[in-house]
């Protein structure tokens, strides 16, 4: 049955013959059906609002604050304190200027806006919002209740049968029944599911890169056992093994552009099986100025500068010689991760998404944060993040803190315009998907997922004569033993779940710049101590050291090189890599959907199971010819005689236009409650059919030609399908309504505002 004659002008739901409407602002308007009028304005609460004026909402951004940020003012003499503090306020105060104006353009950044909405065959409207909560309505208005089972932003709604599908932002499906409880979800898409439509017995949802996938009606349910045990059974006939050596590299630049000699050394490829290069950046730009105007560019979805474009430009020409290409990059201020795949394995890199998290000056300025990449390789979940935590020996809990932050919070989006840049922020992603504290973090779901950066965790019950002495001496072991980072790691306080190789190379912090070897340490007079802030740590499938790699624990992985390049003199960091190696186990889709297709054909539960979704319950009608009498109602009773299946009916009318061609809807005259519903096994409904009060005009047809209160007849055809819950598959019943009265039983005058709810 098409779902499109409960449907006003744009889809809007009917219920009652009252369409519905909703806009991105947290609203829900009421339409009449028949004049347009607007009958009611509920806001996201179930609140009546009398305000229709609703995008004149006045701007938050004060005179005060306009007053503070530009007005001059006289130059006195102030502390240094008194100046970081300034400037501070500056910086927050510029890119919350930008925020709001970023706002306002949007309409707000109330993450319950209205993004979705739909009527269910009981008749309840229900409605998805930003922050991931779904809301049921009744016709009238009446907000019933609210349930929140998923964080990311709701795009889509649809009914069928018993159960509502919800489609979100993140590419998830959730199933619900008509009370609200969850009966599944899955991730169905790598983008936002943008809309569903069902054809036969499947569900089919249309993602945001484009990708349309079908979906069972009857799933979850008794099938997907069948199949999932059949197919775990021949698993060895579609499962497959691929290696592949990933290079990791994070340098601390200091605002400086490095020598080509100091890039080719780091960028050195260790093996030609190196097939994927990840590249993290710090303080590629810094400064107030540019800290200010990076956090404006972030809140209204801009990135990048010259200085991060200069950066990938010219690795990209040295890793060109191998044969790499660049598929994703992103930055966030002064931090840069970027991406690069050898050109013959790029047909297995795909999905590729961004992030960003600030961690300075409140949470809002990139001088600290992450940014990371989020990928598919050969169908498998890997992440990279790269980041730059808090400085100064002191500040071990500031560094935790940022660490747990950005793990906490660190939402993806895809990349709008290609695989390279985004132009979603990670900010704004966050806004979409709202916040819950009870949902698992994206980055715990991966199967793979390295930090890299300068993490700044510094050496410590030491003094600086006592470092120096064991650098000189080589004797890293007895130098790593005060170390803050394998300490904190230890007592689980930071990086829980996360190893890291293990090191021998010189403390990467702090050198002159330009001067080579152990000789280049600080010698001024802060004399700080060496430490090893640069970092590369990991977690990938695997519960245990002795696990090995299968579908169970798909990507494995050991460090073949991790090193630093002393040779690198360009700034007052060293950089390091790593080497991975990488066991991904994978299925091939192609011949596991061979074995799908032979299971479906041949097995005999599988079969047993098609074949009993194939009967259609039986439903009686008790007339199908009807005369109404005057405005006197008449009850048709649809009996299920099923003794198991639930029946849905769905009512449409077919009225004659002046041309003698029908059209779907109901005769403006008649009403017609409930025109859908759910019958249970055994069970009866009861359909009224009555004639709504009207204006005489607004007959249809007429038997008679005189004006003198002769008799008026009007007719109509109703179509009554029948289907499962789990299957567009149905009958047709066939109603002919007849009304018949004299004309002057209907006065002249316009009809009343109860009248307008008469479908």
């Amino acid at each position: 049955m098409d779902r499109g004659s409960w449907t006003g002008g744009g889809g809007v739901p009917l219920v009652g013959g009252t369409p519905w409407a909703s806009v991105r602002v947290g609203r829900l308007f009421l339409w009449d059906s028949r004049t347009k009028g607007l009958l009611k304005v509920v806001n996201i609460d179930g609140q009546v609002d009398t305000r229709f004026d609703i995008l004149s909402a006045q701007d938050s951004y004060s005179y005060e604050t306009k007053q503070t940020l530009f007005s001059p003012r006289k130059e006195k003499a102030r502390s240094p304190v008194g100046f970081l503090q300034r400037s501070r306020n500056a910086l927050l105060g510029a890119a919350d200027a930008v925020r709001r104006v970023a706002v306002k353009a949007g309409f707000g950044d109330d993450t319950r806006r209205i993004e979705a909405f739909t009527m269910s065959t009981d008749g309840m409207i229900w409605t998805g919002s930003a922050n991931g909560s779904l809301a049921q309505w009744d016709g009238s208005g009446n907000r019933l209740q609210e349930f929140l089972h998923h964080s990311s932003s709701v795009q889509c709604i649809y009914n069928f049968g018993t159960r509502i599908w919800v489609g979100y932002m993140d590419g998830n499906i959730q199933l619900l029944d008509l009370e609200g409880n969850l009966l599944g979800g899955w991730i169905a898409h790598s983008s936002p599911i943008l809309s569903m439509a069902v054809g036969g017995s499947y569900i089919f949802t249309l993602a945001g890169h484009g990708g349309i996938r079908g979906w069972n009606l009857a799933s979850p349910g008794p099938l997907d056992n069948i199949l999932r045990s059949e197919l775990m059974e021949k698993d060895s006939s579609y499962k497959s093994f691929e290696y592949m050596k990933v290079l990791v590299g994070s340098w601390n630049v200091g605002q400086e552009k490095a020598s080509y000699e100091s890039l080719r050394a780091w960028l050195k490829l260790p093996s030609p099986e190196v097939g994927l290069v990840v590249l993290g950046l710090q303080e590629v730009d810094m400064g107030a100025g540019f800290l200010a105007m990076s956090a404006a560019k972030e809140t209204v979805g801009l990135e990048g500068s010259t200085n991060g474009e200069w950066w990938l430009d010219v690795i990209g020409q040295i890793l060109k010689v191998h044969s790499f290409v660049r598929v994703g990059s992103r930055q966030m201020a002064g931090l840069l991760i970027a991406v690069w795949v050898r050109i013959n394995l790029k047909q297995f890199i795909g999905d590729i998404e961004n992030a960003a998290v600030p961690c300075g000056l409140g949470r809002a300025i990139g001088n600290k944060g992450a940014v990371g990449l989020r990928m598919r390789i050969h169908g498998r979940n890997i992440c990279f993040v790269n980041c730059h935590f808090s400085a100064h020996m002191e500040a071990v809990s500031r560094r935790n803190e940022d660490f747990d932050h950005v793990f906490r919070s660190m939402t993806f989006s895809s990349p709008s315009n290609g695989l390279l840049t985004t132009s979603v922020s990670g900010s704004a992603a966050q806004l979409l998907r709202g916040t819950n504290g009870s949902r698992l973090p994206e980055l715990s779901d991966t199967d793979l997922i390295v930090f890299l950066g300068d993490f700044n965790y510094r050496l410590y019950n030491i003094s600086f004569d006592e470092a120096m002495g064991l650098v000189s001496r080589r004797c890293f072991d007895w130098l790593r033993e005060n170390d803050q980072l394998r300490a904190e790691m230890k007592s689980g306080r930071v990086f829980q779940g996360l190893r890291e190789g293990e090191f021998k190379f010189p403390p990467t912090y702090k050198f002159e710049k330009h001067i080579a070897g152990l000789s280049g340490y600080d010698n001024s007079e802060k004399r700080r101590i060496p430490a090893w802030c640069d970092r590369v740590l990991y977690r990938d499938s695997r519960t245990s050291s002795q696990i090995e790699c299968s579908l169970e624990c798909p990507v494995v992985c050991s460090i073949s090189l991790y090193d630093s390049c002393m040779e690198a003199t360009d700034s007052d960091h060293k950089p390091v890599k790593c080497v991975f190696n990488l066991d991904i186990a994978h299925v091939d889709k192609q011949t596991m959907r061979q074995k799908y297709g032979e299971i479906m054909g041949s097995n005999k539960e599988v079969l047993d199971s098609l074949q009993g979704l194939e009967a259609l319950p039986e439903v009686d009608i008790s007339t199908n010819d009807i005369i109404l009498q005057d405005q006197n109602p008449f009850v048709v009773k649809l009996h299920n005689r099923s003794t198991k299946e639930l029946a849905c009916f769905e009512i449409i009318g077919q009225t004659p236009k002046s041309s003698g061609t029908p059209f779907s809807g109901f005769p403006s005259w008649l009403k017609v409650s409930p025109a859908v519903g759910i019958i249970s096994p055994r069970q009866s409904v009861e359909v009224t059919l009555q004639h709504g009060q009207i204006r005489s005009q607004d007959y249809l047809t007429g038997t008679s030609g005189d004006s003198s209160g002769a008799a008026q007849e009007k007719v109509a055809t109703l179509l009554v399908t029948v289907t499962r819950v789990d299957s567009t598959a149905g009958r047709r019943h066939k109603i002919q309504v007849q009304h018949r009265c004299r004309r002057e039983t209907y006065s002249s005058r316009g009809y009343n505002l109860a009248d307008r709810f008469f479908a």
